[in-house]
């Protein structure tokens, strides 16, 4: 199996890893499962280690804080040959990616939340774990994995329900001149019982911006056609609106906090003890707050439209009716794909659809590593006859028909004009032929 499983935030992929990972130690193999953050892996080890331990089948937690002993241990248990000895379930971080992790019986690999991962870091588990079957879960793909899926190298299987009693995130796009506005929706949202995120691009003001510029911010001479507005910080925008809402329990989380604080933070905002969370994006996955209704996205015009979709995902996890504001920064008008990211927010709610609008505008990256061993996330895909964020269903059966001709003809013998320009393709964007 190479197959990506796609789905609403909270529509249950999860129960469908653990039952396919069930399968593979009931068959004498082991699994892997790998989270991008130790938020989320911890969420799953809670979750399912009692589940497995329960029914007789190992399962260990390996991320980054676990200690050393532990970890020598964990790495020696999955590559034991011996089958009373070896561990069989193994739940994860980056850490599983790491020298010594081998696995002596693979069976299945999982990637949680797999846009969150580069192309190499998922190959390179998979890598790991040779002729194992290969499951990528994800609400939103990435360009490139919606990119495989098209062209035939993952299948896909989609789950197209939500559990009974949850309703849609209702979706506004604002600008500064809603702030009085919003404060008030927050006070009325705490007032009935509901809990906010709030989600800056940023730690610290003092930070730097890094991100790359589109086109569309670059004038002919080079020079920027307008400045970008300032990204809100987590850190100092949880004090300002500890200063807005006296009477209200404010706390912020970010990356660069220890686990530990982490954790307390997070555990405090799932028991109800903290009204409003901000955050960076390090709560875009892994985190379960029902009683969550409100996300309000800062500077949202910086994000990108699976990050966007994924944090809307925080919020409607349970019965209450909730909502998720995009609030773009500074004065002036955005710019052309800004506006058009916000309005796909605003009127789409289904994730592959919103997939497939991110891959017309990012196009999916490379296939195979350049000839300098980099792989590029986004951009490279251009058509003649088909524009690949819209005419999904002809690209299908383009890949269909790749397909069956490869099976026909697999050395291309009788398509030479076919052969000669792929060698053309990959000689050129790749090294790879020569």
């Amino acid at each position: 199996m190479s197959r990506i499983l796609v789905g609403y935030e909270g529509c249950g992929q999860t129960v469908c890893a653990a039952a396919a990972m069930l399968i593979a130690v009931q068959n004498g193999r082991q699994a892997a499962l790998m989270a991008p953050t130790e938020i989320l892996a911890r969420q799953h080890f809670a979750d399912l280690a009692p589940i497995f331990d329960s029914l007789g089948f190992s399962c260990k937690l390996l991320i980054g804080a676990t200690p050393a002993a532990e970890k020598r241990a964990i790495k020696a248990s999955l590559s034991s040959p011996e089958e009373k000895n070896r561990l069989q379930i193994v739940i994860g971080t980056h850490a599983l990616l790491s020298d010594g992790v081998e696995f002596s019986a693979p069976g299945l690999v999982v990637t949680d939340e797999q846009h969150r991962f580069g192309a190499r870091q998922r190959a390179r588990l998979a890598e790991k774990s040779l002729h194992a079957h290969v499951l990528v879960m994800s609400a939103t793909p990435i360009p490139r994995s919606l990119a495989l899926v098209l062209y035939g190298d993952l299948d896909i299987s989609r789950i197209d329900e939500m559990p009974p009693g949850r309703q849609r995130v209702d979706t506004f796009a604002v600008d500064e001149s809603y702030r009085s506005r919003l404060n008030g929706f927050i006070a009325k949202q705490v007032a009935e019982g509901g809990q906010v995120y709030v989600v800056c691009p940023a730690v610290e003001e003092s930070e730097t911006d890094h991100s790359e510029l589109s086109l569309f911010e670059i004038g002919e001479s080079g020079s920027l056609k307008e400045e970008k507005p300032p990204l809100k910080a987590a850190v100092d925008y949880a004090k300002t609106l500890g200063e807005t809402f006296p009477n209200l329990s404010v706390a912020f989380v970010h990356g660069r906090m220890k686990s530990a604080e982490k954790d307390q933070v997070m555990r405090r905002f799932a028991e109800g003890e903290i009204h409003i969370l901000v955050s960076t994006t390090v709560i875009e996955v892994g985190v379960n707050v029902p009683n969550a209704c409100l996300m309000i996205v800062e500077n949202a015009e910086r994000f990108g439209l699976s990050q966007l979709h994924q944090l809307r995902g925080r919020v409607g996890r349970g019965t209450r009716k909730s909502y998720c504001i995009l609030v773009a920064g500074g004065e002036g008008p955005l710019s052309g794909t800004a506006k058009e990211r916000l309005d796909v927010m605003r009127t789409t709610y289904d994730g592959y659809r919103i997939a497939e609008q991110d891959l017309a505008q990012r196009g999916p990256g490379d296939f195979l590593a350049t000839s300098n061993d980099t792989v590029r996330q986004s951009g490279g895909l251009s058509f003649r006859l088909a524009n690949a964020g819209e005419d999904v269903s002809l690209l299908t059966d383009a890949a269909a028909d790749a397909r069956e001709l490869l099976q026909k003809d697999p050395t291309l013998t009788h398509s030479p004009l076919l052969l000669e320009r792929i060698r053309t393709m990959f000689t050129q964007e790749t090294g790879l032929i020569r």
